[in-house]
């Protein structure tokens, strides 16, 4: 088995707790579908938030998923002039048996900018 590197990224519309919350899960949530594997095939995620959101720590959002066991860790993103607002980002490192080009990466709303050559 190969550790294997999936990015995600979202937009939040708002620096509300519930909103990230309910962000992060869906992104976690769609990495894991889209790649079709499950909280035992991850060694760890690493979230960013850019520096405008503050209600919560993403990492919450994987903790009520389940992923408790998993090590999560949060930071916050180089705060860049003229960067896109209101993201947060994952990586998780996992566990897979596939080659990295057929790894799923995941960009939605507003965060598929970020990365148009890859979002899903």
């Amino acid at each position: 088995m190969t550790v294997r590197a999936i990015r995600g990224a979202t937009q939040l519309d708002v620096d509300e707790r519930q909103h990230l919350l309910d962000s992060t899960r869906e992104l976690v949530e769609e990495v894991l579908r889209v790649n079709q594997i499950t909280g035992d095939d991850l060694i760890s995620i690493v979230f960013t938030v850019t520096a405008d959101l503050r209600s919560e720590f993403p990492a919450v959002a994987a903790r009520e998923l389940g992923l408790g066991d998993v090590p999560l860790l949060c930071t916050v993103e180089i705060d860049v002039p003229g960067a896109l607002p209101r993201v947060v980002r994952m990586m998780a490192h996992a566990e897979m048996s596939v080659p990295r080009s057929q790894v799923r990466h995941v960009y939605q709303r507003g965060a598929a900018v970020l990365r148009l050559d890859i979002a899903q």
